[in-house]
């Protein structure tokens, strides 16, 4: 295992971003369409915060009744906008950290997710799962 090998030979460079405008409904179903748990929130190819499936779950309790799901979410989700959903103060890397330091940074910070950013524009995202998919790859 080399020791210092950059974050973008695990990073995921297909991001799929929501802009700040766009509603949780959309927003949950990415989620569901692509088997994700975090996606960074952009205007433009600047991100601004980091919306994840947990935050969805603690605004709604349609998970918890067995009536009609889509109806009570949309109308939760229609109570709040992904700018008051999202985390704002987000933590980067750019795509020559170290695996090692991005583990450091997630661990120590318990984020499951960060962006990486390089010259102020989004360019991947590099998730606790990628980074045991990496480890377990080593072995």
């Amino acid at each position: 295992m080399r020791k210092r090998m950059p974050v973008s030979t695990i990073m995921t460079k297909d991001i799929i971003a929501v802009n700040r405008t766009d509603d949780l409904e959309t927003a949950e179903t990415l989620f569901k369409q692509h088997h994700i748990r975090h996606i960074p929130v952009v205007s433009g190819d600047v991100i601004i915060g980091m919306l994840s499936y947990t935050d969805l779950l603690r605004i709604s309790f349609a998970d918890a009744l067995n009536e009609d799901e889509t109806e009570v979410d949309t109308v939760v989700y229609n109570m709040f906008t992904i700018d008051q959903v999202m985390s704002k103060n987000v933590v980067t890397v750019n795509s020559e950290t170290s695996i090692k330091e991005v583990a450091g940074i997630i661990t120590k910070n318990e984020f499951h997710a960060l962006p990486v950013v390089d010259n102020g524009e989004l360019v991947g995202i590099v998730t606790s799962t990628d980074l045991i998919n990496f480890l377990i790859e080593q072995f």
